[in-house]
């Protein structure tokens, strides 16, 4: 379907009734309605998913009925290629692209939730009913949703599940197998990981949350629901941070009362851990709002850092600082285990034009490295451009650099991940349950 091949829409989805008002929409229809907006906000651009969900329908739903539509937003996100070539193979001319929304959340529910087949079918149908644009297509999704639960079951292929794009650029950087454990890990919704203030307490914090102690360390929780009830959230004892993310600031070595930049901070997990270590922290970012979550966090955690509202390139200050952690703006490929959106948000010339952006990032980092300092880059990205060029091409651009290797599992890092180059190229498969994707490269100043 068009948003698989990569091209994006702008078709509004939303199936309010023309005939009734929005407040006779029993509660399993207004969540299937939700969830339909938030796969199609993801669709259509870039942090789309995020803004929905605090707006209408989303957010008029009662708490069960959040849970259920994200959930299945999230799969139908996981799962799109696969869902789409299942349509294609049934359409002989494509629909509307609000018929083929209805058609993606009917093969959802039907074949990847515990939904009754006739229920998939059943709802889907019912919503169709409510608006005179999907209305005429009745017949139509009714048919194709039927014959593909007749359809033998069959795992799905792990190209399948990512735009062919983006799979031929993993399969040219980490070979056939690779590309397709990288794949594989997309079908998977991810554990909860969390960040520990005092890593002392990890074998007490792991037996109150029934949680998996991972290298670092770090903690990996498989209950569900709202993080602050569960123990030590109010006492500011940990914070929610994927196990990869964590372990950049790690590879700082930060000892008590070192004075350390977090450069594009926010939301600010990698702050938190360079101040529980005793560093000095500033901690910048351009936007005041992301800024505003890391506020929080540091008055729940009881943690201190100077906050710092500016953009890294232009921030006019003489400090140096003995650590800089660069967390640079990137295309995001390697968290679609938790945002499965980038993979149908992106495109290809988004890498060219965020490599533009590292680089001057990455000069105006090493400038505030103070002589004899280290410093840290590291990007959320499986694209080469991203990580190692960026990597090579400061060394040729800054004599005053040289690169300072990471040894394999240093900083809780997997063991798959060390590149003879020194550097970490942190794999979602690297790990079993999975882990984001990062790139991390680290420096000492002359």
């Amino acid at each position: 379907m068009t948003a698989a091949r990569g091209r994006r829409t702008a078709c509004c989805v939303t199936l309010t009734p023309d005939d009734s008002p929005e407040s006779e929409l029993s509660g399993g229809l207004a969540a299937r309605e939700a969830a339909l907006s938030l796969a199609q906000a993801a669709l259509d651009r870039r942090g789309g998913l995020e803004e929905a969900m605090e707006q209408a329908p989303f957010s008029k739903l009662e708490p069960r009925d959040r849970a259920f539509a994200r959930m299945l937003a999230m799969t139908l996100l996981r799962r799109l290629g696969a869902i789409d070539a299942r349509l294609q193979a049934r359409l002989a001319k494509e629909p509307p692209e609000s018929v083929v929304m209805l058609l993606r959340l009917g093969v959802v529910q039907a074949l990847y939730l515990d939904t009754p087949a006739f229920a998939a079918v059943d709802t889907t149908v019912r919503l169709a009913e409510r608006s005179k644009t999907t209305r005429p297509f009745k017949g139509l999704i009714n048919g194709v949703l039927r014959g593909i639960l007749r359809d033998p079951p069959r795992e799905d292929d792990p190209e399948s599940l990512v735009p062919g794009w983006l799979f031929a650029r993993w399969r040219a950087a980490y070979g056939e197998a690779g590309a397709r454990a990288i794949a594989a890990m997309v079908a998977f919704e991810p554990a909860t990981d969390l960040t520990l203030r005092d890593t002392a307490e990890a074998a007490e914090l792991a037996a109150l949350l029934e949680a998996e102690i991972l290298p670092g360390p770090s903690l990996r929780v498989r209950q569900h629901g709202d993080v602050a009830g569960w123990s030590g959230y109010h006492e500011g004892r940990w914070w929610v941070q994927d196990a990869a993310a964590a372990v950049p600031a790690r590879l700082l070595r930060i000892a008590a009362g070192e004075t350390v930049l977090d450069l594009c901070a926010a939301p600010g997990g990698k702050t938190l851990e360079l101040a529980a270590a005793g560093g000095k922290v500033t901690a910048l970012d351009r936007s005041g709002a992301r800024l505003g979550r890391l506020r929080q966090a540091l008055q729940r955690t009881g943690l201190v850092a100077e906050i710092v509202t500016a953009d890294a390139a232009t921030w006019r200050d003489p400090r140096r600082f003995a650590g800089v952690l660069l967390d640079a703006p990137c295309s995001a490929t390697g968290t679609f285990r938790r945002h499965p959106d980038v993979l149908w948000g992106s495109k290809p010339a988004d890498i060219a034009s965020l490599a533009g952006v590292q680089a001057r990032l990455l000069d105006a980092a090493a400038d505030r490295v103070e002589a004899g300092g280290r410093l840290i880059y590291c990007v959320c990205s499986l694209e080469p451009e991203e990580g190692e060029a960026q990597a090579a091409a400061l060394l040729k651009r800054r004599p005053d650099l040289s690169p300072w290797a990471i040894e394999a599992g240093e900083g809780g890092s997997p063991m798959a991940s060390a590149t003879p180059a020194g550097t970490l190229r942190i794999l979602p498969h690297h790990l079993d349950g999975g882990l984001d994707g990062f790139f991390v490269a680290r420096f000492r100043k002359s």
